[in-house]
This record gives structure tokens, sequence and C-alpha cells, in this order.
């Protein structure tokens, strides 16, 4: 056999393309597509990604670890929007614990996407997250159904649980003080503490004013004169 490094390189890889190795178990040397060798990097998470968690489904409540399940068991051909309490492993496929991560996403938006077929999901709001009494290897989680698509598939298909917020670019509020005043009032329902920006009525830029969040949802503007002009929210 020539040396490895007399052989040429190729650098368009494709499904079909093979590498020599040996099998694990048999000790045998084989081919290894491209393919599966990607399919198996896939569905076994052994490629991390920051704020993605790989389980298995299975039909048996608390299943193994790295599973997810149905509350009292079953799922398989069912839609999404049937998942109410599901458990999880408190370690994902790979071996990772999701606790801490889990516990973080409480109340936030969650997207459950089988791992092969991107159009079978289901998007949930998580509202509570809580260790199983009956099995400390598992937490119960309450998923609030806001959409999906498609049905959970069979007992072993591998899922992927990610942070999900569909709101498109970030939100602003416009505000305009008709009146001269020194200090403005302003409720603009952002659900944030926003930047602001001050402008007369001649739209020249208004710097010195002191801001008081009162809340992610009101705020005031305090300045040495009253004046009118516009505040813009971001």
């Amino acid at each position: 056999m020539a040396r490895i490094s007399s052989y040429p390189y190729d650098n368009t890889v494709t499904d079909n393309d093979a590498w020599i190795g040996t099998e694990a178990s048999s000790k045998r040397t084989k081919q290894f597509t491209a393919k599966a060798v990607a399919e198996y990097l896939n569905l076994n998470a052994k490629v991390n990604i920051g704020g993605q968690m790989s389980f298995k489904w299975s039909d048996t409540e608390n299943g193994g670890e790295g599973t997810i399940s149905k509350n009292g068991g079953g799922g398989t051909g069912d839609t999404f929007s049937t998942l109410g309490t599901v458990h999880l492993s408190i370690n994902e496929i790979n071996g990772q614990n999701v606790v801490a991560f889990l516990t973080y996403l409480i109340g936030k938006d969650l997207l459950l996407g089988q791992g092969d077929q991107i159009s079978q999901f289901g998007h949930y709001k998580m509202t509570s997250y809580v260790i199983d009494p009956s099995n400390s290897s598992y937490y119960k989680a309450a998923f609030t159904y806001i959409g999906g698509n498609g049905t959970i598939a069979t007992q072993g298909t591998q899922y992927t649980l990610i942070h999900f917020n569909i709101e498109s670019g970030d939100k602003t509020f416009d505000f305009t003080q008709a009146a001269p005043a020194s200090t403005w009032s302003i409720t603009h329902n952002l659900g944030k503490h926003p930047s602001v920006t001050v402008t007369d009525t001649g739209d020249t830029s208004v710097l010195g004013g002191a801001i008081n969040y009162i809340d992610t949802n009101n705020l005031t503007i305090t300045f040495s004169s009253a004046f009118a002009g516009k505040a813009f929210l971001n």
C-alpha cells in the first residue's frame, strides 16, 4: 500500500465518499461514508451547539438517560399539542447535565424539533421545571402549547430543545411631548428598559435629561427647564 501522503487531496466531499477505519465491536477494517459519519454526529449530539439540548423520545415515562417522555408514557403518533407535562432526563444524549440551563429558561419559549425533520416541531412556553419526586434523575416540565406542526415520531427518535424567540427585530416607541414640560411621563409598553434619545421641536438633540425607569413599561425624563419635543425609545 502506498504512503497516504502520496494520494491526491479531494476538497469536494460528497455523501458517498468513504474513509477506512476500524469498527469498534469487531475490530475489523471497514469503510465509513461521509453521510453515515454526519448522521452519527447529528443524531447522537456529538457536535455541541450552545443553547441546544438533544434528547431521544421514549414512549416509557422516565425511559432512560438522555430521554424525553410524555407524562404517563406513550406519545408516538400524537400531535405536539398533546404535550402538557414532559419528563426530561437530567442529562441530555451526550451526558451533559441540563438542569441549571433549563431552570434558567422557566417562563420562556422553547422549540422541540425532530432532529432530522425540520417541519416536525412544537413551540411551547415552559411554565415550570421541577424534580420528579419519584425519580431524582428526571425533571417534570410544564409546557403550554403555542403552535407547531406534525406528530411525535417513534421511540428513539432524536429531538432538539432550544430557547426560541420569533420576534423580528427590536421593539421601539416614539413619544411626542406636545406641551412644554420639564418632566415627561412616558408609557411605552416595550417590556424592557429602553435607551432614550430626545429632540426638541427643531429636531435638535437634547442632552442631560434624567431618566427614571419606573418599571419595564413606564419611565419619566426630567429636564432643567420646560420644552416640547420628541423622545425615541429603543
